[in-house]
């Protein structure tokens, strides 16, 4: 189920406003703020009612059945990688990942459900950050690097980061990736993505939802591989399409128990 291009864009560009602008942004949209703009008048004054929730949380569903389809995996993981220019080293030991393949018991450690049909727990599951709505990684980083913005993503600014690797100790998923090395040596220069900044030795790094994918209006380069089994949308809306799945289909979500509100569903 595709989302109309034109409502994409739409939000992807309230999306981009707010994750540069944060609170000061959602201020403009306060009952009563715009029209004491427009009149002259407000100067200090409160507004007459607390901020609306956020117009957009954007969310990802993964069709765990179509995942497994020849082919569907490697196709997401290559685009993600070769878009952010993700390094590799050539061993696990020392590996930089953004969205990786894994296993039905470790994906949902702790909380698997004993009467899933043996065939879905045979399946192979896409991971990555789950952009949490009440993220463990962002109270614990003490510079401020991992931080949570308005629409949701779980963004990070690596020139901040000091690679004291609290938030990899905190992700309760392992979706953060320290670089050991210095990523640029690593890299594919057939496939290098001048558009995207590399990272340095000695940061962290993970999914960050292609952010600078949304800000033009573009979908995820996951979900672009694959979107027969990916889908992304606006989780705050209650039309929109990975509203609309979640409303067919059963899911699953990562560790629930620990209250982080993941915004990434494995339909079953």
């Amino acid at each position: 189920m595709s989302m109309n291009r034109r409502e994409f864009i739409k939000i992807t560009g309230l999306s981009t406003l707010f994750g540069l602008a944060g609170k000061g942004a959602f201020e403009l949209l306060r009952p009563g703020v715009l029209d004491a703009a427009e009149h002259g008048h407000g100067h200090g004054a409160p507004a007459p009612e607390e901020p609306a929730e956020a117009a957009i949380r954007w969310g990802m569903t993964i069709d765990v059945e179509k995942c497994s389809e020849p082919g569907v995996v490697e196709r997401c993981i290559k685009a993600c990688h070769s878009v952010h220019n993700v390094p590799d080293f050539g061993d696990t030991k020392n590996q930089v990942k953004w969205l990786w393949e894994d296993d039905y018991e470790h994906t949902f450690a702790g909380n698997e459900n004993e009467f899933m049909a043996d065939h879905v727990k045979a399946l192979p599951f896409l991971c990555l950050c789950n952009h949490c709505d009440e993220p463990p990684c962002v109270r614990v980083c003490p510079t401020k690097a991992t931080f949570r913005r308005p629409d949701g993503i779980v963004a990070m600014d690596y020139h901040r980061c000091i690679g004291c690797r609290f938030c990899m100790a905190a992700c309760p998923y392992g979706s953060r990736s320290f670089n050991w090395f210095d990523p640029r040596d690593a890299l594919n220069q057939k496939e290098y993505n001048m558009e995207f900044p590399t990272r340095m030795r000695g940061v962290v790094e993970k999914c960050n939802f292609c952010v600078e994918r949304l800000a033009k209006g573009q979908m995820p380069a996951c979900v672009e591989a694959a979107p027969q089994a990916l889908a992304f949308g606006n989780l705050a809306d209650p039309d929109s399409n990975v509203r609309q799945i979640l409303r067919k289909r059963s899911s699953m979500r990562r560790k629930l128990e620990l209250g982080s509100k993941p915004s990434v569903f494995y339909l079953v």
